[in-house]
């Protein structure tokens, strides 16, 4: 089973790209995000405070998000090969919980693909998602901004924890959807 992570500040494209991957390996697209605005929509207790917690820019507790995750990667897929995670993990503590359930069922992380991309790309990218998803999370530029600031102090610390274990890939994310799809499939290929 192979375990793949897309990594990078809000308004990369790892939703995009995520999707598109899935479709192509035959993977189970695990979306952090996704999976906290379906709890929202059903307007449970957790789901009302996690509203809240994402409408003021903070990010949700981990051992919530562990929960959830743990659920999907433990459920049956038919015809899945693996499973890509988008939007977690997102800090140290995140990577290590992932580890030790993935070491449980004789598993691992088989690579982390980081979309790097600049600051102003991310304030266009974002402005673009809000019109068009409407996602009331990504009309305040304050709440954009604090989840940057919080993705280079909490995410960032990443890289040098999965280069050091030799799974992590850099992509440039400035460019086009169709250029970045390329170079994810290309690094996929190779290490299969």
């Amino acid at each position: 089973m192979k375990y793949y992570i897309i990594f990078g500040p809000p308004g990369a494209g790892k939703g995009t790209q995520s999707v598109l991957l899935a479709e192509k390996y035959s993977l189970t697209h695990i979306s952090t995000g996704e999976l906290l605005r379906k709890e929202i929509e059903s307007k449970s207790e957790l789901g009302l405070k996690v509203k809240a917690i994402i409408e003021n820019g903070r990010l949700v507790d981990d051992a919530t998000i562990l929960e959830m995750l743990n659920k999907v990667v433990s459920e049956a897929q038919n015809g899945n090969k693996g499973y890509i995670l988008d939007g977690y993990p997102r800090t140290i503590p995140q990577a290590e919980a992932l580890d030790k359930i993935l070491e449980a069922k004789g598993q691992k992380v088989t690579a982390v693909i980081s979309l790097e991309i600049d600051e102003e790309v991310i304030f266009q990218r974002i402005a673009m998602r809000a019109q068009m998803e409407e996602r009331k999370d990504d009309m305040d530029r304050a709440t954009i901004e604090n989840r940057i600031v919080q993705y280079h102090k909490k995410t960032e610390p990443l890289i040098a924890y999965y280069k050091e274990s030799g799974r992590y890939y850099r992509v440039n994310g400035n460019k086009s959807i169709d250029e970045n799809f390329k170079d994810i499939c290309d690094i996929i290929d190779k290490i299969k």
